[in-house]
């Protein structure tokens, strides 16, 4: 703790430092020292002065002198509380510097090599360390000292009486001093299982429907419940060191009581006196067991986790974290579609900042990216990196990932609901955002009050012919639901539908719409797969329109004639056939698919 920026998480220079902390806080220590041993005034006087009220006093007949000497000991309790007091005071005095050691060190290796685990180490690790520093000195001293205070007044009661108390108590405290290290590592293990658990469904729980939509429900149960087993071995062996620790009170702080009882006839019969025998019990029962019991309890619990958090804190940073060359890049590079015949049917691997391919004469382009670049604030990482894509009017585009690589992004930003960084976005040849010629699907679908035909007409200038309004609800799948509600000009409870129902207004309405480019994002998550098929057809099929829709099940993806997956640096798109071949994350995703796809019509 000597340098506050050197953080080293060996064992043993832990221990060094430490060492030289407290040395240099001698005085700190001397001022615990004399409050502690004003505190343990009122362990010596709880047998001592009981044992004299008997003996001299009560017993011999004497209840003045009783009364004085259980008055005595009123008077070292008193001040036994005044020097807890003051205790609290000192070992602030002695806690707080370390405390500030430990977050200047934590600071410095955070500014210094950008840790991510800087923030964690201040807010809970550098708290958690001060607190249970605490509990360990605030323990420690107190069993050192009423210990002392117990002993001294046995030996001063009647030397037999620490002959017989003295043997079971050492050999409780050997017993619980040998389970300290290996309660401290397997203190560890259990943290870190615990934590491994904790990151593994915190990373999946986000992504449970890109784990159903690619069939790897099984496999991801099995990791998890992997993860799981490891914790629960971790636990049981904590559990099995901690009855060490059971054993260790029983032997140190109850069993001095029965041999105390044991041996009573023949210590009496040895010139210790009845009231001795009453203090002696005083101080195990008062004293000892719950100065013994709180150490146990206290330092076996505050002790191993303070001895794993001074680890985690000063353990050295990962290469990962110190090298921004260890890390990995984020979503760049450049994907077209379109070109020559030859060029769509290859996927493509992406490249940073390379130019769209020549698009065909035979169609017009429906979406052009030009080196498209976007972050969530100047200080975070791109999420979009020099993308470039080129999509033929007419195409049916499936976007694939792991949930938070992009795709929602990708589709606010061509709808201009977020700005790029840098890049163009072309839609029919005008810059992004065109409201006329793109409508996006959202995942919650907005319904409002009205008729049902006043809902689907919402993005129409002109009223929409029945005829017209009645062949895409039959083509979209929504004639159910018309038929429940009692026609087109039926009035809509938006509470009253299903998610699923919401969903199938706001697509039919998309459907109607003007727009050539049509973006569904996750905007069929709601439906079962049937009406989902049935709906990414009649977009895919109506006339004059382009198609992109971000895939939450991987039917979608195979429904489509061009997938697009981002997988950050390794972004590629193709046809399902190819990705098969040359994308490991589309591999997974599909769990092991035929490389045949389903036709789509």
């Amino acid at each position: 703790m000597d340098k506050p920026g050197a953080l080293d998480g060996h064992p043993g220079r832990v221990r060094t430092r430490a060492a030289r902390f407290l040395r240099e806080r001698w005085r700190v220590l001397l001022r615990l020292g004399a409050w502690s041993a004003v505190e343990t005034g009122q362990t010596f006087l709880t047998g001592y002065a009981l044992a004299r009220a008997l003996d001299a006093g009560f017993l011999a007949g004497e209840v003045r002198t009783g009364l004085l000497w259980l008055g005595a000991a009123g008077l070292a309790v008193c001040a036994g509380a005044y020097g807890t007091g003051r205790v609290y005071g000192v070992v602030a005095a002695l806690v707080e510097p370390a405390r500030d050691q430990l977050v200047t060190a934590v600071v410095g290796r955070g500014v210094r090599e950008a840790d991510p685990g800087a923030l964690s180490g201040l807010t809970q690790q550098v708290e958690l360390a001060r607190d249970t520093l605490a509990g360990v000195v605030m323990v420690s001293r107190a069993f050192l000292f009423t210990a002392a205070g117990a002993l001294i007044g046995l030996f001063s009661l009647a030397p037999l009486l620490l002959a017989v108390v003295l043997p079971p108590l050492l050999a409780g405290v050997t017993l619980f001093a040998a389970t300290l290290r290996p309660l401290a590592r397997r203190q560890e293990a259990f943290l870190t299982a615990d934590e491994a658990l904790a990151q593994e469904l915190g990373t999946l729980c986000p992504g449970l429907r890109d784990v159903t939509a690619s069939g790897a429900e099984e496999r991801v149960a099995a990791d998890v419940g992997r993860r799981i087993d490891a914790e629960l071995r971790t636990a049981r062996a904590l559990a099995r060191w901690s009855l060490a620790r059971t054993t260790a009170l029983t032997v140190g702080g109850e069993l001095p009581v029965v041999l105390l009882l044991l041996t009573a006839p023949w210590l009496l019969g040895h010139g210790v006196t009845p009231g001795a025998l009453v203090g002696a019990l005083a101080y195990i029962t008062q004293s000892l067991l719950p100065a013994l019991q709180n150490l146990i309890h206290g330092l076996g619990t505050s002790g191993s986790r303070l001895t794993v958090v001074l680890r985690r804190l000063t353990r050295p940073t990962p290469y990962t974290s110190q090298h921004p060359e260890g890390r990995q890049a984020r979503g760049r590079g450049a994907v077209s579609i379109g070109g020559s015949a030859a060029g769509r049917d290859q996927p493509q691997r992406i490249r940073t900042r390379r130019p769209a391919a020549t698009p065909p004469t035979s169609r017009a382009l429906a979406l052009t990216l030009t080196s498209l670049t976007f972050a969530y604030g100047p200080a975070s990482e791109p999420i979009l990196d020099g993308l470039d894509l080129a999509l033929p009017s007419g195409a049916h585009l499936a976007v694939v990932g792991p949930s938070g690589i992009g795709k929602s992004t990708l589709t606010a930003l061509i709808t201009g609901l977020l700005t790029p960084g840098s890049g163009t976005i072309q839609v029919y040849g005008h810059p992004a955002p065109a409201p006329r010629a793109t409508v996006l699907i959202p995942q919650e679908a907005y319904v409002h009050g009205g008729t049902l035909a006043e809902n689907l007409s919402l993005l129409r200038e002109d009223p929409v012919p029945e005829a017209e309004l009645l062949d895409a609800v039959e083509t979209v799948g929504l004639a159910p639901l018309l038929h429940r509600l009692g026609g087109p000009d039926a009035p809509v409870d938006p509470a009253a539908l299903s998610a699923g129902e919401r969903q199938l207004i706001a697509l039919t309405r998309a459907y109607l719409s003007p727009a050539p480019l049509a973006l569904l994002d996750e905007a069929t998550c709601h439906l079962d797969p049937q009406a989902e098929a049935r709906a990414e057809r009649a977009f895919a099929a109506r006339p004059g329109g382009t198609l992109v829709v971000v895939a939450h099940r991987i039917s979608s993806a195979l429904r489509a004639e061009r997938i697009l997956v981002m997988d950050g640096a390794r972004t590629a798109c193709g046809t399902h056939d190819d990705l098969l071949r040359t994308s490991v994350l589309y591999r997974q995703l599909t769990a092991g698919r035929a490389p045949r796809r389903r036709a789509l019509h």
